[in-house]
């Protein structure tokens, strides 16, 4: 099939309609909207049911090769919007009130993910020898990376339901969550920046060479941006500055620094955090990413994938995979929590809190899919794609479920981060509740 320009447009008209419906439907059974929209790039194109009965069913798209590199474009646009406005949301407010501890916790969170993955990578692809062959290697650490992820969106749409978002609780696993995806964010920079062949200690210096080039020029640009949204606070012209800056950093790294790009637009996003316009920003931000460029990337996961190889073995993977993402969350943030002092239960919620995952893990996905391993067409690593789709419906029905269960376990928490702990019993709240009512009523 060649290329036409025309097949493009009727592509993204199915893309978004699919993807806004089934994206509505997971919603409404109560999982993230971005599981709804894989599950429609599964059904509209040829990787699922057209493996199924590909004589008479190829898919509502059925792209050419260089349709696809057209609709990967967009889908790595999108992914770039979707770091960009985690980097602009992040709150460095945040950030202080749980400071040391929430650092401490997020590392854990990380660190013990990633090895767990990693370990568990490798003997599905021959045992802890497969470490001796580089290419084996680098598709075991990115496997790990992908678990390192957090989604923290759930968890605080969960806590804010029960009225714990403000405790000090929320606001550990709040702040270590943001902490949580620039360090693992920066881990998958670093494995990318290895496959090429190069030195860990060249790799690290390459990082920290592009960190210092964002903060340094982020800090100038920071200062344009404030004068700019002085002379023209709410105009289009602010936005489109801080998506160039975006699409800039995102450049920079992967071309000058070997870093992905999606850690120059987080970068670019953070540079920009915490300003009089940056909400604004962030609402043209997501329109501009969601309304086209977002949907596709989460879209072009489904169309892309290739289920033929797949076994019974990918599904063990993917079990176990979903078991070490879960388990090494829970373990590595609960373990260094009670080390700050924090009470048992309160050191599970922390980890529980933690194990969902979202938006972010997908991007790590496409990001890193370059690591996976082939030899003559074949697969000699593992694709991690079903395993990833496994563990954000898994993570995301379990992480409300495990916080409502152990809030109500520990119903007398704290009401507050700051002050003494001090339990209340539910009947005294409702008593509370009745005398607010009555001299409302009065």
């Amino acid at each position: 099939m060649e290329f036409d320009v025309i097949n493009i447009l009727y592509y993204c008209a199915v893309i978004l309609l699919s993807t806004k419906v089934l994206g509505m439907f997971t919603r409404k059974i109560g999982l993230p909207q971005v599981v709804g929209m894989i599950l429609a790039g599964l059904l509209i194109g040829p990787s699922l049911l057209g493996q199924i009965c590909p004589e008479k069913f190829q898919g509502l798209i059925h792209p050419s090769k260089t349709e696809m590199d057209v609709l990967n474009s967009f889908s790595q646009i999108g992914v770039v919007f979707i770091l960009f406005s985690s980097g602009l949301e992040t709150d460095f407010r945040e950030l202080k009130k749980s400071g040391i501890a929430a650092t401490a916790i997020a590392l854990a969170g990380v660190l013990v993910p990633v090895l767990l993955g990693t370990v568990g990578s490798l003997f599905f692809m021959g045992g802890l020898s497969a470490a001796l062959v580089p290419a084996k290697l680098m598709n075991a650490l990115f496997v790990g990376c992908i678990l390192s992820a957090t989604s923290v969106g759930i968890t605080v749409e969960t806590m804010r339901e029960l009225g714990k978002l403000n405790t000090k609780v929320g606001t550990t696993i709040l702040s270590a969550a943001i902490i949580d995806d620039v360090l693992g964010v920066i881990a998958l920079s670093i494995i990318t920046g290895l496959d090429g062949q190069g030195s860990v200690l060249t790799t690290l210096l390459k990082a920290l060479g592009f960190f210092a080039f964002t903060v340094g020029t982020g800090f100038l640009l920071r200062l344009l941006f404030k004068r700019l949204v002085r002379l023209y606070p709410h105009k289009r012209r602010t936005s489109i500055f801080a998506i160039a800056m975006c699409f800039f950093f995102a450049y920079c790294g992967e071309k000058f620094f070997g870093i992905a790009a999606i850690t120059g637009a987080y970068m670019a996003g953070l540079m920009l955090s915490g300003l009089d316009d940056t909400s604004f920003v962030d609402r043209k931000v997501v329109v501009s990413g969601y309304m086209i460029f977002t949907p596709i990337f989460f879209a072009y996961i489904g169309i892309s994938a290739d289920f033929s190889s797949f076994s019974l073995s990918g599904l063990l993977f993917a079990l176990v995979f979903v078991v070490l993402g879960i388990v090494g969350k829970i373990l590595g943030c609960g373990a260094v929590s009670r080390a700050f002092g924090y009470s048992a239960n309160d050191s599970v919620t922390i980890g529980c809190g933690m194990i969902a995952r979202g938006e972010v893990a997908l991007a790590v996905y496409a990001t890193g899919q370059s690591l996976i391993c082939y030899e003559d067409g074949v697969l000699t690593g593992i694709d991690p794609l079903v395993a990833t789709i496994c563990l954000i419906v898994i993570s995301s029905i379990l992480c409300p479920v495990f916080l409502k269960l152990l809030f109500k376990k520990h119903s007398g928490g704290e009401l507050s981060q700051k002050g003494p702990k001090v339990r209340i019993s539910s009947e005294a709240i409702e008593n509370v509740h009745s005398e607010l009512n009555a001299e409302k009523d009065s």
